[in-house]
């Protein structure tokens, strides 16, 4: 279904909407039609898509938000219902990333991966569901898991682990939502143009010390997955150019682009060989 045909109503509050896959997720809504809330941990740069959206005739506001602060994220929802009086769209996508082996990420690698990742999305579902259940028409949750928990890597144990998590979450949370009618879908990106990285080591607190990022560990990592780079990596608008539709047919799950779909299918008959195994026990 196009925007065209007026799906969309309402608005939509996309964390990680400073730049990158949240704000192509910002641009796509506004462009069916929509009210858009641009979160992000970078306020200027939030500040910035909100504008860019006011700018082109639609209506946006943008917040600093840290979704590790449950409290930032409650102000959040009144802010929201304050402006626009519902949620009819949240998307839960702010993630960072840790490169390194696994037996050189630290302690606070893991809890600053897994705090962001995991119980940022938990905590932005938390805060924003009241509101999206008291809101009128089409109602949607999208949370970012990412194409590493279908085809995973090396040096990336700490990202991989939280987005398998953000994932058994969402799948979830659509069977708990399904009886009211919202619906929940898993969005998983390849690999991007971006500042994600940047970002990520930016949003950091600094008493957990620097994100260490060495060139070898992407290579590593690249080599391992096996992957074809110019199919896997794209830009965010390219990347989010089917979102819309996926989420009108409320579909379970969401695959931006790439080509890794024999290292999925060998992966998937792995599994099923091992039920299989299982009974014959």
């Amino acid at each position: 279904m196009s925007s065209s045909d007026h799906f969309w109503t309402g608005t939509a509050v996309v964390t990680g909407a400073g730049s990158g896959l949240g704000a192509a997720m910002a641009d796509r809504f506004a462009e069916a039609g929509m009210s858009i809330v641009a979160l992000d941990i970078d306020g200027e740069r939030a500040e910035q898509q909100a504008q860019a959206v006011r700018d082109r005739g639609g209506r946006a506001i943008a917040m600093r938000v840290d979704v590790a602060d449950p409290a930032a994220l409650e102000q959040a929802v009144a802010a929201v219902r304050e402006e626009f009086g519902g949620c009819n769209v949240l998307c839960a996508n702010v993630g960072v990333q840790q490169f390194g082996a696994i037996d050189k990420l630290t302690e606070n690698d893991w809890r600053w991966v897994l705090d962001v990742n995991v119980l940022g999305v938990v905590h932005t579902v938390r805060a924003f569901l009241p509101l999206l259940r008291k809101s009128e028409g089409v109602r949607r949750v999208v949370v970012t898991a990412s194409s590493s928990v279908l085809v995973p890597g090396v040096r990336m144990a700490a990202y991989i682990a939280s987005k398998y998590a953000v994932m058994g979450y969402g799948e979830t949370l659509r069977m708990e939502l399904a009886p009211e009618d919202i619906g929940v879908s898993v969005f998983f990106p390849a690999g991007m143009r971006s500042r994600h990285l940047e970002s990520s080591r930016l949003a950091r607190p600094a008493e957990l010390g620097p994100s260490v990022l060495a060139r070898e560990d992407i290579d590593v990592m690249m080599a391992s997955r096996k992957v074809d780079t110019a199919e896997h990596v794209a830009t965010p608008e390219h990347a989010t150019r089917n979102l819309l539709a996926e989420l009108a047919a409320n579909e379970r799950f969401i695959v931006s682009h790439g080509a890794y779909r024999d290292e999925l299918v060998a992966r998937c008959d792995d599994l099923i060989a091992a039920v299989d195994r299982a009974q014959r026990a």
